[in-house]
């Protein structure tokens, strides 16, 4: 089953709350959305509550928009400090 992609254009901050730090996940799954989602990919996921209580998490995809997305589509990742600025200066 699809599920409906909603851009909201977020002007939420790309972090974790209170602590300042991004946020990053993998993407394992792409099943209905092959060309917006890449397999093994780092995306940067937004904080969004209402999404999450859906089981849905706010990722900026291919497009540079953040989309929503079921969350069984993405493992969060911690990644290294050196790497994070890496990914962060490529967005």
């Amino acid at each position: 089953m699809g599920l409906a992609r909603k851009n909201t254009k977020s002007s939420r901050l790309l972090s974790d709350a209170g602590t300042g730090a991004a946020r990053f996940v993998l993407c394992v799954r792409n099943r209905d959305y092959p060309a917006s989602l890449e397999l093994r990919k780092v995306y940067r996921a937004l904080k969004d509550e209402q999404a999450s209580r859906h089981r849905q998490l706010r990722v900026i995809d291919e497009s540079g928009e953040d989309y929503l997305y079921p969350e069984e589509y993405f493992v969060p990742i911690k990644l290294p400090q050196a790497a994070e600025k890496a990914v962060l200066k490529a967005i």
